[in-house]
This record gives structure tokens, sequence and C-alpha cells, in this order.
């Protein structure tokens, strides 16, 4: 459980998201930014255990097998990643409306990403027995990179704009390996449910 705790706090990014929740809570009185990050992380949360658990239900209707979601998931981790690695491309996500976000971008698809959420709907096709396990993944995750982006503004303080870049630079190379790991276990899942056996 905290291995994979870990590998969500990564695929979260909170650290990368400490300038990005700044620049967007700017337009919101400061007396309400509190209570709005706490808000959009709780819907956050929401996102990430409803994917968890409704996730595989959808693969199933979406006739979606396993080995392509988490081949998917790589893809998109991927992707994610290589920004994070060489920022020569930066996404705005502010919006010329000044009214407080809800729901979009702060809790999804900044926090609650689709890297996220794709590997907790991977988690979500395991053993069905293991939900206590894979729910207490996706708090104690959550619970972490919420700490981190809540006292964003202590962590900005203390190891600067550079630490901040440095940081979201490495967080990027591990979760590229991470990504070309997800995708050889589902290329691995998939060859193996392909091959026929030889009598």
């Amino acid at each position: 459980m905290i291995s994979n705790a870990v590998l969500l706090f990564f695929v979260i990014d909170p650290f990368g998201l400490i300038p990005l929740y700044a620049a967007i809570l700017r337009r919101v009185p400061a007396a309400r930014r509190t209570r709005v990050l706490v808000r959009e992380l709780l819907f956050a949360l929401v996102a990430l255990i409803l994917f968890l658990f409704t996730g595989k239900y959808v693969l199933r209707a979406m006739h979606i097998s396993e080995p392509a979601m988490t081949i998917s998931g790589a893809l998109i981790l991927f992707l994610i990643a290589l920004p994070m690695i060489f920022p020569t491309i930066k996404l705005s996500m502010e919006s010329d409306d000044a009214s407080e976000p809800f729901i979009v971008p702060l809790a999804t698809p900044l926090f609650a990403g689709p890297s996220a959420l794709a590997f907790v709907m991977v988690m979500g096709t395991e053993a069905a027995a293991n939900w206590v396990s894979w729910l207490g993944t996706v708090c104690l995750a959550w619970a972490g990179a919420s700490a981190i982006v809540l006292l964003g503004h202590v962590f900005a303080r203390l190891i600067g704009e550079r630490g901040l870049v440095a940081i979201e630079r490495l967080t990027g190379m591990f979760l590229v390996a991470i990504a070309v790991e997800m995708l050889l276990s589902g290329l691995s899942r998939y060859l193996g449910h392909s091959t026929v056996p030889v009598n």
C-alpha cells in the first residue's frame, strides 16, 4: 500500500501544482483562499475514489481490457512527465473569468488529472478483496499531496523557485521511468493473454 501511495503521490505531483494553484487563486479574496483550496481538494478526493470503484465497470462497458488501460495510462503519464523535464512549453491554466474556481481546474484536471485517474482505475481492476488497501492507498497519497499544496507558500519560501523547479524535474524523471514500467507491464499482460498455448 505504501509503495502504491508514493507512486500516486508522484503522479499527482503536488510540488508542480504549487505555482499553478498560486496563480489561479490570486484572483480569489485572501480570506477565502484556504476554504476554496480545501473544498477543491475534497472534490479531487471524491473524483479519485469514484474512478477507483467505478472505473472497472466503465472499462467493462466500453470493452477496454486491463492491459489496454495500463498502456494508455503509461502513455498519458509519459506525456505529462515530459514537460516537467523539458519545460519549453508551459500551458496556462488561468482563465479570463474572475469568478471563483469550482472543480475545474483545481480539483480536476490539475490535482485529479488524467494520469492519476488512470492510475486509480488500473488499481480498481485488481481483486475486489483488496478494496480496503486501494482506498487506503488513495487516501494516503491524497493526504500527503494535499498537505504539500496547502503548505505551498511555506515550501516555496523555504526552497525557492529554483528548488521547486528542481523537484518538479526530478519528479518528471521518476514518472518517465514509472511510465516505461507501466508500458512494459501492459505489453507483458497483453502478450501473455494473446499467446495461444501449443499442445
